[in-house]
């Protein structure tokens, strides 16, 4: 797993215990679940399905900068599914990992609709198609 994004905890993150808010750390990885999956699927057009449990195994402090890092799991027909993780940068103690994170491809109406891919895109594969332009 590749851990791409990250965050600083500022004082707005905090809940009242001085800690990362959980309501924070969730709206960034759907945010960041969702950036990869249209990535993936070369599309904006998806939609968070469902994220499995939950279980905070520690959390973040102001000052702290986390980290992280998401995989698709497996490719079903309209869906993607997704394994998140979120650690610490510096010492790499884990926050949280979520197994199971699906979003759906939908169409212009809507509803799901195949999105045909079967693997993981690496960046060369998703550009390789593009020309570089000289200027």
């Amino acid at each position: 797993m590749n851990f791409h994004t990250r965050k600083w905890i500022k004082p707005e993150d905090l809940n009242p215990n001085g800690t990362l808010f959980g309501g924070s750390l969730l709206k960034w990885i759907d945010e960041e679940a969702a950036i990869y999956t249209m990535c993936q699927l070369g599309s904006n057009r998806v939609v968070t399905k469902f994220m499995s449990e939950i279980n905070f195994v520690s959390s973040a402090k102001q000052g702290d900068v986390i980290e992280m890092g998401i995989t698709a799991t497996s490719f079903g027909r309209t869906s993607i599914t997704l394994r998140c993780e979120v650690r610490n940068k510096i010492t790499r103690q884990s926050i949280l990992t979520i197994e199971r994170i699906v979003f759906v491809l939908l169409n212009e109406g809507g509803m799901p609709v195949p999105h045909g891919r079967t693997h993981i895109i690496s960046s060369d594969e998703q550009f390789k198609n593009h020309t570089n332009v000289s200027i």
